[in-house]
Formats: structure tokens, C-alpha cells, sequence
């Protein structure tokens, strides 16, 4: 699963303008000026996965004559892209609608899109629901924009939601949205096979596939050649990559494509997620030891510490499979080596005791970072058509909390580790709360703070950390 909106948060988020008042995960397109006569807005919701997309679609709608803007009055159409993780994220964007709907009564011309997987989920029915919604796009049928668009423009509602089992976009090159020019994001591989029980990403992304290994790495090499400094490999899966050449003489799996970036350059920086705990093998992280500029960060989600609960979510592992995996980093890649979490609170049948082996696992991992959220349950999952969600709210949410109070006073103590240490940090920009310091990510993800003195965006600069929070190291910056 791609990662959903953070519940302890250090990563740097884009800033929506101010009057809106956007939930903090949200990203906004920021403006293009190459004199195009249309201008699109894009608000892009929940996880890497699509933000990406999103980039995806701006290069396509470019080719089509639109501009991008981070004005959503300036806009001539404006397209939300979603996120089905969970039900507070489609009221959230339902929520929004009502607020954009005020925009359109001012503006009768404005077209208004739903995309990703709030539109494939809900298709066709999302027209009837939601009165002013123009166009409704699924994750697979970016291309054929161009055709609903002039659709709307002629006076129709248009909808497109066919699931594709080969479509990787592999051939476009994304406008890159919310960009730092320093780090960036490439999708290797779309759709999910796994099916966990509590997830519709399968039924809202479809089947996997992987994209042409050459395109990835070509990718990667433009990205450098234009002064990016860092990509992160996106996937729902990314450990059950596999590319075959088309005449069966090339075959290429994670570790290999993995290895293929990062001999890109030594001075281009590699990160993936998310890793699921069946499929990470000891070959990808001995390609993570073998090359420096492979990341030590790993996003290896448990979702529950207890066999049984596993079991019914589907995950295909188990506890001690999970911890086996872990003991491997551990070996492998050393202690310091970042390892975050997904964790849900109170799936179903979830008892007192099991609840308790996660709090357990999470004391046995001391995880760097989480991503937690209490159960709700996603139409037309395994879980809502066959089995009961039958633990009280204020029991997930009391659970919940007790997650969140665990994981942050690991992530206290996962920070401390790194004091006291030189940290090579890749700068991305001026920290939000003074323009005299910069901040960056070290080698295990977490943000860096230190004196901005003649350094920049783009730098690789070795800090000593002197001091910590949970979430940020602070530090100074040595020759």
C-alpha cells in the first residue's frame, strides 16, 4: 500500500495558499508561465504514489495547452486528485467540492475534475452525487483527458474509468509539480496484486505492472542531468518489481533496478517505497550496503503485531516472518539503518491481548517514524463483505492513542541515536521557521536543521548534530 497521511509528521509539505486553508498532506500545483492559454489547478491528496500522478497529467494537459496555477481563481480547470485509503480522506475531498463550488458559481466556465482512486471507486455514481463535478478520470485513463475535456467543453459530463493491466505512463515525462529542482519522485510500478483484506487500492489502481527498466533509469539520468540531487522509486509494492525485456532476453527485479539508479551517479541519491514484508528480499539490502547512495530508510509496514489479526487481513506473513525481516536490516544494513510503519488500530475482532502485541512489536522494532490510523471500513473490501467491524470507536481511537504515545517516545529515541554524530544532509530549502537555517534529510529520513552560512538548496553538507526533537535533529554544519 502507498503510504497515507502521516499522524507524526517531519516531512516538508508544499503550501497551499493561505485562504484556503488546505489539510497540511495536500499538495498544490505550483504555476507554469510559458504562455498557454488555459490554466489548470491540481490539488493532490493522500499518498507519493499520487502526487506523482498528478505530474503525470500536468504533462499531458501541457501538451494540450494548459499552463499550471497555484490560484485556484485563476484556474480554468480544476482537478482534484484522491485518495480512498480511508473515509475521512473522501469527505475531506467531498468537503472541498462544496468550497470549489462557490468558486463555480462565480465562474459558470470552470470545468471541475475528480481523478485517482475516489473516481475509480465510485465511477459514474460520482456524477450523480456530486452535481458539480464535470469529469471523473480513474488512475489508468490519464491519456485520454484530452478527449473528456473537449467532451465537457461541448456541454457533457464525461467519465473514464477503465483499469488497465498494462498502462505505466512510462513514456511521459512529468511536469514537476511542488519541486524543490532537487528531489523528485519515479513511479516503477502501478497496481496491486496483495488484496489485504482492509485496502481497495486493488480495486481502485488495478492489477500490477512494471514498468520498462530502461525508461526508469533514463528517467533518473534526466533528472540528474537537470540538477535533481535525489529520487525516490514509487510503488505500491515496489519489492515485487519484475520487468521482462519483450523477446525474454532481459529480466530485471528490484535489487537489479535498484542497483541500475543508483549507478545513475554516486552523487544521486536513492530512495523507494513502500517495501511489503513478504517480498523484501537480503538482495536488496545488499544492494543497499553495497552502494552509499542508497539510502538506509526502509517503509516496511506491520499494520498489526499479532499472527492472527494478520492473518485476517490478508498479509501473507506473520509476526515472527515480520521480525525475521527486521533482524535482517538489523544485520544487514546495522542498527542505524530507518525503518518506519504503517499500524491500524482496532481491525476487526481485534482483541485486548493482540492489541497489545503490537504495542509490543513496536517496542521490539523501535520504529523511526509511523503512519497510524484506527480502522474504518472501505466499501467493497474482503473485510466489509466478510467480517464483522465490531470494535467500538472509542476503543479503536483509545488504541490509537496508545499507538501514537509509543511510537513517540521511539521516535525520541531513534532521534537521540543520531546525536552526537556527523550526518551528510542533501539541503532541499530554508527552514520553515527561519530563513537563517536550512533544512534537509539525512541518510535515515530525518529532517536536519542547521545555520544557513554560504550554503544552499542542492548542497550535501555534513552537519554534527548537537540537540534533537522526535521528529528533527539541529546541528551544525562542519568542513
Amino acid at each position: 500500500m502507498s503510504q497515507p497521511i502521516l499522524t507524526l509528521d517531519f516531512l516538508d509539505k508544499a503550501a497551499a495558499p493561505a485562504a484556503e486553508q488546505l489539510p497540511a498532506d495536500v499538495r498544490v500545483s505550483e504555476p507554469t508561465h510559458t504562455g498557454r492559454q488555459r490554466r489548470l489547478y491540481i490539488e493532490s491528496y493522500g499518498c507519493q504514489m499520487n502526487y506523482s500522478d498528478s505530474e503525470i497529467v500536468s504533462s499531458i494537459l501541457y501538451d494540450e495547452g494548459f499552463d499550471t496555477t497555484a490560484e485556484l481563481a485563476e484556474a480554468d480547470l480544476v482537478l482534484l486528485n484522491t485518495c480512498s485509503i480511508r473515509e475521512k480522506a473522501e469527505i475531506t475531498v467531498r468537503q472541498r467540492l462544496k468550497e470549489i463550488n462557490a468558486h463555480k458559481r462565480r465562474r459558470p466556465g470552470l470545468l471541475v475534475g475528480v481523478l485517482g482512486c475516489m473516481a475509480e471507486r465510485l465511477k459514474s455514481k460520482f456524477l450523480e452525487e456530486e452535481q458539480i463535478v464535470d469529469l471523473v478520470v480513474g488512475p489508468d485513463a490519464y491519456r485520454d483527458l484530452p478527449r473528456l475535456i473537449k467532451e465537457v467543453d461541448g456541454g457533457q459530463r464525461a467519465v473514464n474509468v477503465l483499469l488497465s493491466r498494462d498502462e505505466t505512463y512510462a513514456d511521459i515525462t512529468p511536469v514537476r509539480l511542488n519541486s524543490n529542482g532537487i528531489t523528485a519522485f519515479i513511479s516503477i510500478m502501478r497496481g496491486c496484486d496483495n488484496m489485504c483484506s482492509f485496502c481497495v487500492v486493488p480495486f481502485t489502481r488495478g492489477r500490477e505492472r512494471s514498468r520498462d527498466a530502461h525508461s526508469v533509469v533514463q528517467e533518473a539520468q534526466d533528472l540528474f542531468n537537470k540538477g535533481y540531487k535525489e529520487v525516490t522509486l514509487l510503488g505500491q509494492n515496489v519489492d515485487s518489481y519484475k520487468w521482462q525485456s519483450e523477446d525474454g532476453s532481459e529480466f530485471v527485479n528490484f535489487a537489479q533496478l535498484l542497483e541500475r539508479v543508483a549507478l545513475v551517479s554516486p552523487e544521486l541519491r536513492v530512495r523507494f517505497s513502500t517495501s511489503h514484508p513478504k517480498d523484501i528480499t537480503d538482495e536488496v539490502l545488499h544492494t543497499m550496503a553495497r552502494y552509499d547512495n542508497v539510502c538506509n530508510y526502509i517503509h516496511l509496514p506491520a499494520q498489526s503485531g499479532n499472527s492472527r489479526v494478520l492473518k485476517l487481513m490478508n498479509r501473507t506473513y506473520d509476526r515472527e516472518w515480520y521480525l525475521d525481516r527486521v533482524a535482517a536490516i538489523r544485520r544487514i544494513l546495522g542498527v542505524d539503518c530507518g525503518i518506519s510503519t504503517d499500524m491500524i488500530a482496532g481491525f476487526c475482532s481485534e482483541t485486548e491481548e493482540e492489541h497489545q502485541e503490537t504495542l509490543s512489536l513496536m517496542d521490539h522494532v523501535q520504529y523511526d517514524m509511523a503512519y497510524m490510523f484506527f480502522y474504518s471500513e472501505r466499501p467493497g473490501t474482503l473485510a466489509a463483505r466478510k467480517i464483522e467491524d465490531d470494535i467500538p470507536l472509542d476503543v479503536k481511537k483509545r488504541r490509537l492513542s496508545e499507538i501514537i504515545a509509543r511510537q513517540q517516545q521511539h521516535s525520541l529515541i531513534r532521534s537521540q541515536m543520531a546525536v552526537g554524530k556527523v550526518h551528510r544532509v542533501l539541503v532541499e530549502g530554508v527552514s520553515k521557521r527561519s530563513s537563517e537555517h536550512l533544512s534537509g534529510r539525512n541518510d535515515q529520513n530525518k529532517v536536519v536543521i542547521f545555520p544557513r552560512k554560504h550554503y544552499k538548496q542542492g548542497d550535501y553538507v555534513n552537519v554534527f548534530v548537537r540537540e534533537c526533537t522526535s521528529t528533527t535533529l539541529l546541528g551544525d554544519a562542519v568542513e
